[in-house]
């Protein structure tokens, strides 16, 4: 991925990491990735998912599939190590793996608070770091986290995701210091409320899809919830611009502006 002062990334040739690419903005954001041109590495739990999304980008495009826990930090680096060995490089990480628990926090288990910030924190992390080695020997490269506006305002009733998604925004900004003079740039989204399998996870058997759609959506100044797909540009385009870095750009429908 070729970078000039003053110009966007070229994708060709690039070669991208996704994590959580079975489904929702993970899938989203590798079909636009393939569409620009780069080779994927997908992450995810189930390998199912991720086997259905990389059939589905087409033979053209070379793709890798890994199945685990990102909040590993040993698998962490067996995914930097496998992209290094399959592709011989690494242009964008896309840290856009999570979980979600409801409830406040004295109804938050230990165990509740240990799943979230190994997935949410813990991954971003571990993957972070070892992608970095291989960008500063490239000279340049993009890490996009995907944070929430939850990383930006509380909510009540979600003390152990708001958490997690606030480190993700210290970690994000940290980062982007530490890598500003290699040419890396460090970055997040932070979206609001989207049409995806995150938004009705965690709620009791039963709940009514479209009424927690329109719960969310009266709560957004624009009253309706985002797509899949616009988180996805957001990502893409923090990706290919080489002077932004360190930014935490809200996909909220103007939620975080109220």
């Amino acid at each position: 991925m070729k970078m000039l002062s003053g110009l966007a990334r070229d994708w060709g040739g690039a070669v991208a990491v996704v994590t959580g690419a079975g489904g929702g903005v993970g899938e989203a954001v590798s079909r636009q990735l393939a569409v620009a041109g780069a080779s994927l590495l997908l992450v995810g739990r189930d390998e199912k998912k991720i086997c259905r999304v990389s059939d589905s980008l087409g033979a053209e495009i070379d793709v890798m599939v890994l199945s685990g826990d990102v909040g590993d930090s040993d698998f962490c680096r067996r995914v930097i190590e496998e992209t290094q060995s399959r592709f011989g490089r690494l242009d964008v990480l896309v840290n856009n793996a999570g979980v979600m628990h409801r409830g406040p926090a004295e109804q938050t288990s230990d165990e509740d608070w240990a799943r979230v910030m190994r997935v949410n924190v813990d991954g971003v992390f571990y993957l972070s770091r070892n992608a970095v080695g291989i960008m500063r020997q490239q000279q340049g490269g993009a890490i996009v986290n995907v944070g929430s506006t939850l990383s930006l305002v509380g909510a009540s009733g979600l003390a152990a995701y708001c958490t997690s998604k606030g480190a993700v925004a210290q970690l994000t900004r940290a980062m982007a210091l530490e890598c500003a003079i290699d040419d890396i740039t460090v970055n997040a989204v932070c979206p609001g409320a989207i049409d995806s399998p995150m938004l009705y996870s965690e709620y009791p058997t039963g709940t009514d899809v479209d009424a927690v759609c329109a719960r969310n959506a009266a709560l957004i100044p624009k009253g309706v919830v985002a797509t899949a797909d616009e988180v996805a540009r957001a990502i893409v385009f923090l990706a290919s611009e080489p002077h932004i870095t360190g930014a935490l750009l809200s996909v909220d429908g103007g939620y975080v502006a109220q």
